[in-house]
């Protein structure tokens, strides 16, 4: 049923919330990180000093380097934009932006402590403990804010930012049905309905203009379809004498990408609607976690392998590894390096997964695929860079061509390279993938992996992998 002009433009329409009522959430986390990065400093400091000297020692100077470092964290946050209360409720990877920003002013305090001279006041050993002791606190406090503040988003207790919508009748009201739901903390508070076809349309902006101006919105919304040129400049040009910011509403195509940003290719803007899946920053820092855990792997796990090298020969005749081609990164082929499990060393076009009680595969096999150990040779194609230590499992070529006709999206797993544990993995999907419902939810899992991606998601499967009864199920 179509409102009437006149109900359908007071449709949103609510009375106005202040804005110093909106900036509360927002002093609120300032003083929270202020006061648990001051409280771990002194804890950590009286801590370390009672455990080295046997005494708890003054509070000055544990005191002095908390309210600094909490000073210029606050300062880095604030220039960031970090404190809107939209950042706690809806960043994706908002424990990692302040890990980075309390390194940042770690570095950027013990800089100016060492140019001043002044850094021979304070305990290297308390610094170091305090700033480890950050690592678990910070990241806590913000999961503890981000519950707060969905909860009171959700209830709408809270608002992030106000909204105004113009557009045609229909179009105004598919905008609302479809991101009411989806958007805690906008709140809608007015709406005009405008018609590129209307002999009145200056008249219909001026009104729509005039009533925003009332209302006093953060955003401007105009639901036009883009390819409707005319409409869409008449109402920028009418909407910019408003103190706000204009947006376009998405088309339904958008809906399919979360990380879409307007993009400038040199001269030329675009709208971003991907990415790739590592910024150079982020790809750095996985491949040094890499290497690092892939090493110490090694290294930890030398006996481990002997042994099982030696069990294996004793077990059934064959050579100790097994190589079979793999898609990587991009597609590339590489060989992939695996305890043999098998009396076969099938790598062709037609390849027969295994199954539970297959015949082929050995003793000892068994016993090694179903702790997974036949994988452990696979730090070696980490440290090579075929490989890292978390990412989508890598499937045998053929399976891959076949799966890839069959499955949407399946080849996006190839975006990022493949791991030696995933998401997937410690989920319980692992082992035969005898229907394609089985493989669909394997590369849901790790499409969501790619599109989520932070080291401490790495961390987190590395964990999962260790301790969850789910990674060895199936594994046969």
């Amino acid at each position: 049923m179509s409102l009437s002009d006149e109900r359908a433009n007071d449709l949103f329409m609510v009375e106005p919330l202040p804005s110093a009522e909106r900036g509360i959430f927002s002093v609120f986390a300032l003083l929270c990180d202020t006061a648990v990065i001051v409280l771990t400093a002194l804890l950590t400091g009286l801590a370390y000093h009672a455990t080295i000297y046997g005494s708890l020692g003054p509070l000055s100077k544990p005191l002095a380097y908390g309210i600094i470092i909490a000073v210029t964290y606050a300062l880095l946050k604030l220039s960031r934009g970090d404190y809107g209360m939209a950042r706690y409720a809806l960043a994706r990877r908002g424990a990692e932006r302040d890990l980075l920003t309390w390194t940042t002013a770690f570095v950027c305090v013990l800089c100016i402590s060492f140019l001043a001279k002044t850094s021979e006041l304070y305990s290297r050993g308390a610094i170091v403990v305090f700033f480890g002791a950050g690592l678990l606190a910070l990241p806590a406090l913000r999961l503890a804010l981000g519950g707060l503040s969905r909860a009171l988003l959700s209830d709408g207790r809270m608002v992030t930012r106000r909204t105004f919508l113009v557009g045609s009748e229909r179009d105004v009201l598919a905008f609302h049905r479809r991101f009411r739901a989806n958007c805690p903390g906008l709140e809608l508070v007015g709406s005009a309905f405008v018609h590129a076809d209307s002999h009145e349309l200056d008249s219909e902006l001026s009104k729509a203009v005039a009533k925003a101006r009332v209302l006093t919105p953060d955003d401007i919304i105009i639901a036009v379809p883009w390819a409707d040129h005319r409409l869409v400049e008449h109402c920028i040009d009418a909407f910019m004498t408003i103190p706000a910011a204009i947006h376009l509403a998405p088309e339904r195509i958008l809906d399919r990408f979360d990380d879409m940003a307007v993009a400038k290719l040199g001269p030329l803007s675009s709208l971003q609607i991907t990415r790739p899946p590592h910024h150079a920053s982020e790809r750095l820092a996985k491949r040094l976690f890499d290497i690092v855990a892939a090493t110490a792997g090694i290294i930890i796990l030398a006996p481990l392998l002997a042994v099982v090298a030696v069990l294996i020969k004793l077990d059934s005749p064959g050579p100790v590894l097994f190589f079979q081609n793999r898609f990587g990164f991009n597609q590339k082929t590489f060989r992939i390096f695996k305890f043999r499990t098998m009396t076969t060393l099938d790598d062709g076009q037609t390849i027969r997964q295994a199954t539970r009680d297959d015949q082929r595969v050995t003793r000892i096999g068994r016993l090694l695929r179903r702790y997974s150990i036949d994988e452990l040779p696979q730090l070696f194609n980490v440290l090579i860079g075929d490989m890292s230590i978390v990412g989508p499992r890598p499937h045998a070529v053929a399976h891959n061509h076949a799966f890839e006709r069959r499955i949407s999206l399946y080849a996006r797993r190839h975006n990022v390279k493949p791991g030696i544990t995933g998401w997937a993995q410690v989920n319980g999907l692992r082992g035969e993938t005898d229907t394609d419902d089985k493989m669909r939810r394997r590369v849901e899992h790790d499409l969501h992996y790619i599109d989520n991606w932070s080291l401490l998601f790495d961390l987190r499967i590395c964990v999962m992998t260790l301790i969850s009864p789910s990674t060895f199920k199936n594994a046969y």
